[in-house]
């Protein structure tokens, strides 16, 4: 394994990373073949419609969110997830500010480019 995050993460003293307007994100973990990340979205903040190789789940912390993945809309509020396969097209909207935890797997290394100390 060549890289991967600490064992215990406080994100209390950490900064948030800002992705695009109205969205931001911490790392939470990872390792080569999984990735845990906190974002925080406010009131209206996108993030655009995509696709990539990963497998990722991801749980609603708060808030209230218009997800789709592929050719599927849902409203998503606190206490719900969703599952996206490799390479299917999906975004969201912010409905009412929230959270949500992305798990990723493997490791997204786009995310962590920047990150000092990382390699490929």
């Amino acid at each position: 394994m060549k890289n991967q995050s600490e064992i215990f993460i406080r994100t209390e003293p950490m900064e948030w990373e800002q992705v695009a307007p109205g969205m931001k994100r911490k790392f939470m973990g990872y390792d080569d073949n999984i990735m845990m990340v906190k974002v925080h979205f406010d009131k209206g903040g996108i993030g655009a419609r995509h696709e990539h190789v990963h497998s990722q789940t991801t749980y609603v912390v708060s808030g209230k969110f218009e997800v789709t993945v592929g050719d599927k809309t849902e409203i998503l509020n606190e206490g719900d997830g969703f599952y996206i396969p490799p390479h299917i097209e999906h975004g969201a909207l912010c409905l009412e500010e929230g959270i949500l935890i992305d798990v990723f797997s493997p490791v997204r290394e786009d995310f962590l480019a920047g990150i000092s100390g990382y390699s490929k």
